[in-house]
């Protein structure tokens, strides 16, 4: 069995639903090693100042944000630790809105909520709701010391939670030039849309 990820609730209004998340991705990728070709020793990667050549401890080493050309801000763990958001074992649902009215580019990761309860009545309440309304609650939830964007939506039995990303994360397709204006400037025939139709009817499938 998979390992639960988070553990907490999922509040709204009154409503209090005790829920485990787990990741909804199965690893299945192949994985390898740089080896040497020579005797299949493994290679080592070394940490080197680009300055002097030198090997750099870990003790030495720090995070760094570029904000200029060459000119960096140092940041330790104390740093980060002051800005990681506070744990908190809730989701909190701000606001309901259509599933379909959300873009599938915004989507990042999903999960499963898996109600963590005996007598899952409140799960099931959210779960039905969500399905004959259509409706995804947006919240927020901490993993790790980071807050994320979150959809909470029905699927079959399960309530799944999809990572959103934040609108500032995707580019703005006003950036890229893009073939616009009505499709008879493009000279498109009747019969070509004809055929492209019936192509696509063809090869279309569960």
């Amino acid at each position: 069995m998979a390992q639960a990820v988070w553990t907490g609730d999922i509040a709204f209004g009154l409503i209090q639903i005790p829920v485990k998340l787990y990741s909804a991705q199965r690893r299945t990728g192949l994985s390898f090693r740089m080896l040497d070709s020579r005797d299949a020793a493994r290679v080592r990667f070394e940490r080197v100042n680009d300055d002097t050549g030198e090997e750099v401890p870990w003790d030495q080493i720090v995070k760094g944000y570029e904000y200029d050309g060459g000119n960096y801000v140092l940041l330790d763990s104390a740093d980060f630790e002051a800005a990681a958001e506070e744990p908190t074992r809730e989701i909190e649902i701000e606001r309901f809105v259509a599933l379909d009215a959300i873009e599938p580019a915004y989507f990042e990761k999903p999960y499963y909520l898996i109600a963590n309860q005996k007598k899952p009545k409140s799960y099931v309440l959210l779960r039905e709701t969500l399905a004959d309304t259509g409706q995804a609650g947006i919240a927020k939830i901490v993993i790790r010391g980071r807050e994320h964007l979150c959809a909470i939506y029905a699927e079959d039995n399960a309530l799944i939670l999809n990572m959103l990303r934040f609108d500032q994360e995707l580019r703005d397709l006003g950036n890229f030039s893009l073939p616009s204006g009505p499709v008879s400037d493009f000279d498109i025939s009747k019969k070509e849309a004809a055929m492209a139709e019936e192509l696509v009817e063809s090869m279309s499938g569960e």
